[in-house]
């Protein structure tokens, strides 16, 4: 019982120390850097553009969804303060709890995703939000109306748009079956690009005619590259 209780404790004190260190490099609070520490360790959760992560609201994450692991890891590493637009099966996922109990979330279905006055204001009243894209959209299918209504509320709000995707994640074992080859120790680096309206996003593909959700969509790409 002696040697199990010393191999608890031990256990339990480099759980804490990683956390405080990976609080003081991610900028996130401590109960944060608790939860997503195992993840971190067994991942080598890596990072580009973190500081891109605590910029200043009005923002909109624009992550690219992957796997059921992504909203662990935002939830983990976004300000606290943020609003997550989860799909309905991360908002009822039982492991994500502990997750959800660090920021106010809401449960969306893509297909019947809208432009939402709600967020509107949201945004406006210098709030953050983070919206989850599914992975593998495109331009020419249904779902890419997605886009379109996250352009537009970006638009409206004049919030900074922030492109976040977490390489390897759809690698992982979190990914959805069969999507892609799973590897359980496949390395993970989020990529935060810098943030930019959606006009600059616009003037910035060069493009004089192109649409608001043309430039989103290329931007959430140019982060997963």
């Amino acid at each position: 019982m002696a040697v199990t209780l010393m191999v608890v404790g031990a256990i339990a004190l480099v759980w804490v120390s990683v956390a405080v260190v990976y609080c003081a490099i991610w900028r996130c609070t401590f109960h944060q850097a608790f939860l997503l520490a195992p993840v971190a360790i067994w991942h080598r959760l890596g990072m580009r553009g973190g500081a891109n992560l605590r910029g200043k609201p009005p923002v909109l994450y624009a992550v690219l969804h992957q796997s059921q692991l992504d909203p662990a890891v935002m939830l983990s590493l976004l300000p606290d303060d943020t609003l997550h637009i989860l799909d309905e099966q991360s908002a009822r996922s039982i492991w994500l709890e502990p997750w959800r109990e660090m920021a106010r979330t809401i449960a969306f279905n893509p297909e019947h995703f809208f432009v939402s006055r709600r967020l509107v204001r949201h945004l406006k009243g210098n709030g953050r939000l983070a919206v989850y894209l599914p992975d593998g959209i495109r331009p020419d299918t249904k779902p890419y109306r997605l886009y379109r209504a996250v352009a537009r509320i970006a638009l409206r709000s004049g919030a900074n748009v922030v492109a976040v995707s977490i390489h390897g994640s759809r690698h992982t074992l979190f990914a959805p079956a069969g999507a892609h080859s799973r590897r359980p120790l496949k390395g993970l680096r989020v990529v935060a690009l810098d943030a930019k309206t959606i006009p600059e996003l616009v003037e910035q593909s060069g493009d004089e005619n192109g649409s608001a959700a043309a430039a989103l969509f290329d931007r959430v790409k140019q982060a997963d590259t």
